[in-house]
């Protein structure tokens, strides 16, 4: 097969497992499965350090102090960067139950929170072994737009939230500025593509990035789809020019 050949295939697949489907949820685990060792490295070297700062604000969002002993849960976990930031909280004393269908993603994180207030899951957001109502929150960061079924999603962290209880969604969008749209777009359609699989070794899993981000819907949409799923006094900001969200609704 030659290289080019290759490179179109593996940029269909991107394509298609971001338009969702049946096939989404295997291609994802794969992708996270395999890129797991060099995760944080490229998140941080990609976002130039600004994805600290958007987690932090995510934290803010979801309003812990309310319930400062309570259960919260984490979704699309990956190496657990956002369940070691709430862990370390000053105040904080609950637990966090970081769930995550990749394995190694939870692997890879390992070793970053030691207070014993994080419980890493293998398990699916699209079906959470927990209690209905057992929860005092739930965030997930850059994991939303990955879901197979974002609907089907958003209404499985409705039902394990007890009432008034907030969820946290930080995640991509697309800049409404043309200008910052078109650098946007340059950055992450050539470069991002070009810097991840060097660095990662998983080309195409750096081409799904961006696909996934053209896919999800735009703040408006989002929001309302939220509100459908069952949240209420859902609203959201946006952060960076644009470059990325945070939605927040109450059970």
């Amino acid at each position: 097969m030659s290289p080019t050949t290759k490179e179109q295939i593996d940029a269909r697949a991107a394509e298609e497992a971001a338009a969702g489907g049946a096939s989404k949820r295997a291609y994802v685990r794969g992708v996270f499965e395999t890129i797991a060792p060099s995760y944080d490295l490229l998140n941080h070297l990609l976002s130039l350090n600004i994805d600290r700062r958007w987690r932090k604000r995510a934290l803010v969002a979801l309003g812990w102090e309310r319930e400062p002993a309570g259960c919260y849960v984490d979704l699309c976990a990956g190496t657990m960067d956002v369940a070691t930031a709430l862990a370390s909280s000053p105040r904080f004393t609950g637990t966090i139950v970081a769930a995550d269908f990749a394995e190694p993603m939870l692997r890879a994180g390992r070793g970053k929170e030691r207070s014993g207030r994080t419980h890493p899951v293998v398990a699916d957001a699209l079906r959470l072994p927990l209690r209905d109502g057992s929860a005092d929150g739930a965030i997930v960061a850059f994991g939303a737009r990955n879901l197979a079924d974002l609907d089907a999603g958003l209404r499985e962290v409705h039902r394990v939230l007890r009432p008034g209880a907030r969820f946290v969604i930080l995640e991509f969008t697309t800049p409404r500025a043309r200008v910052v749209r078109a650098l946007y777009h340059l950055y992450f359609r050539h470069v991002l593509p070009l810097v991840g699989g060097i660095v990662s070794g998983h080309r195409s899993a750096y081409r799904y990035l961006p696909e996934s981000v053209a896919h999800f819907p735009a703040e408006a949409e989002f929001a309302a789809r939220m509100t459908a799923a069952g949240f209420s006094s859902v609203a959201f900001q946006s952060l960076t020019l644009g470059i990325a969200a945070i939605h927040t609704g109450e059970r």
